[in-house]
């Protein structure tokens, strides 16, 4: 059996004027799950079967990832599109309002829709990705700005795809097993599958969009009020390319903020470490 085939169900639906792909498993409240680069649904395939007693879980393939839609102008991947899709795609699996789980891109995602909506948001987990405001103080910094160099190469137009596809997506196996602390815990078959993704037809120039307009957006020098909606954060502290300094003052934008920590974990950590993060999102739930 493929690696990306198991229990969970495969749809799609249409949100915000694109088609979204993603597997779902389970019913009851809905759990949404936003992934992050380079990644896809899958990287939420220890924690879908362990939610789906509890909740109709969604893993959602973001715009231009994977089997969802993949809109060709740098203009459609913007923050005020991603915050779009997700609500027309909690609105359009009939709920009001969701437990919200982001990593990465996901997680920023995540914290701008909280914001953005926050009636729509019962609780937010967000896992190895900053607070917007955090993330841009950070973005000041030398030890930061070096950590986040690779930013400023996907700027360029076609370099970063050049590089990427070249000796059959090297880089992403790279990103993983390179990045990883506990490398075990991306077989081969994971690493397939995520070159896989990336390789389809349009997905890597529209993954990489994400990171050429993300100097314009606003996430980055707007000011953040504090959010209302109850909070846990989850961080892999060795995180090469998020530094745990950013977690510091986060509670001065979030009322009601768990954080827990998890050592000797990349930033790869619902991946690396499945069994503890996802004990801390049951307890987190009161499951």
């Amino acid at each position: 059996m493929s690696v990306l085939e198991a229990n969970w169900k495969h749809e799609y639906i249409n949100t915000n004027g694109v088609k979204l792909h993603y597997v779902t498993q389970g019913e009851g409240p809905l759990m949404l799950m936003l992934h992050g680069f380079p990644e896809f649904w899958y990287s939420w395939r220890h924690q879908i079967p362990e939610f789906s007693q509890n909740f109709k879980v969604i893993a959602v393939d973001l715009r231009g990832y994977n089997d969802s839609e993949k809109p060709k102008e740098q203009s459609a991947y913007v923050m005020d599109e991603f915050i779009k899709d997700i609500e027309g795609l909690i609105r359009g699996l009939g709920y009001e309002q969701c437990i919200l789980v982001g990593h990465d891109w996901g997680g920023a995602i995540a914290w701008c829709f909280a914001y953005a909506h926050p009636e729509m948001v019962e609780k937010l987990i967000i896992l190895n990705i900053p607070h917007p405001a955090k993330f841009s103080e950070g973005l000041r910094t030398p030890g930061q700005l070096l950590r986040s160099s690779y930013m400023f190469l996907f700027q360029l137009p076609w370099v970063p795809e050049l590089l990427i596809q070249s000796f059959d997506y090297q880089t992403i196996e790279n990103a993983f097993k390179g990045m990883a602390v506990n490398k075990s815990a991306f077989t081969q078959a994971d690493i397939d599958a995520y070159k896989d993704a990336a390789a389809k037809r349009g997905a890597l120039t529209a993954m990489l969009n994400y990171y050429r307009n993300i100097f314009q957006q606003k996430m980055l020098n707007q000011s953040w009020s504090v959010l209302e909606v109850p909070t846990l954060m989850i961080w892999g502290e060795k995180d090469t390319a998020l530094g745990k300094e950013l977690t510091y003052g986060t509670e001065a934008y979030v009322r009601n903020l768990q954080i827990r920590y998890i050592p000797n974990c990349s930033h790869w950590v619902q991946q690396e470490r499945p069994e503890l993060v996802n004990q801390y999102i049951r307890e987190f739930l009161g499951l």
